[in-house]
């Protein structure tokens, strides 16, 4: 059954570097029998050891294509209400919750614009809206939680939801695509929707050592921010700061309304 789940990610994404690390391989084995410069074939056997060791952290670290797990288990301790995905993309984190929080469910939410398609579809004739609820609704009967999650279609920005209606909200690798003044009406528009002492779990993309070591600049939408950037957003749209941390590549706080 999970194995029919595809998340989408490009398998370049994936798999890229260990093509490189391969390139690289075959280099430093001529280099090697051809008795080639000795700090050449060393400067090859180093970039095939990058590359080789950036492939084990993006398919096993990262793992962008795999089941994601909850950052802490202090979000929804309770186990049950009602939760809003801003953001659901193909739905990794909404299955992160649905199978964390079996007594939940979900209100997946996503524009399904043209940047869902550079992401995670292929350019076709037909609606995009429909192609991305499509994909996201594959991967819902894929593990089962269909009957869990409903799909809506909306901008972060200005959610056709009504107020205080959701108990908590999360939101992973969507908001940081946003430029500043977006990230505050998002910010502000998961303000709204909660109920009183509602739980907002964020989770963005963190310049780390990990993300430098792997990507360099090229994943784009880690912009560099502040230190206190996303906590002093999250204050000014009316949260509180309950916990925060780190993973690979990724920065995550749980908030509740204030």
């Amino acid at each position: 059954m999970h194995s029919q789940i595809n998340f989408g990610y490009p398998w370049a994404v994936n798999y890229g570097h260990l093509v490189v690390a391969v390139a690289f391989l075959a280099i430093f084995c001529l280099g090697w029998f051809r008795k080639w410069h000795k700090a050449l074939v060393a400067l090859v056997g180093l970039a095939m050891v990058w590359a080789f060791a950036s492939f084990v952290m993006v398919r096993f670290g990262f793992n962008m294509n795999g089941r994601a797990t909850l950052p802490t288990e202090a979000f929804m301790r309770s186990g049950t209400g009602k939760v809003l995905d801003m953001g659901a993309g193909t739905g990794r984190s909404t299955l992160m919750v649905l199978e964390a929080r079996p007594q939940s469910t979900v209100v997946a939410l996503d524009s399904f614009s043209d940047s869902y398609v550079e992401h995670f579809g292929d350019q076709k004739s037909g609606a995009v809206v429909d192609q991305g609820r499509a994909r996201l609704l594959a991967n819902l009967r894929a593990a089962g939680v269909e009957r869990r999650a409903t799909i809506q279609p909306g901008d972060m920005r200005q959610m056709p939801l009504e107020s205080d209606t959701f108990d908590a909200v999360v939101s992973a690798y969507a908001i940081d695509h946003l430029g500043r003044a977006g990230i505050r009406e998002s910010l502000s528009e998961a303000n709204r929707v909660l109920k009183p002492r509602g739980e907002f779990l964020l989770m963005v993309i963190a310049k780390d050592f990990w993300l430098e070591f792997t990507f360099g600049p090229l994943l784009m939408h880690a912009r560099m921010v502040l230190p206190d950037f996303w906590e002093r957003n999250l204050r000014d749209a009316g949260f509180e700061i309950v916990e925060q941390g780190t993973r690979p590549a990724t920065k995550y706080i749980l908030a509740r309304k204030a």
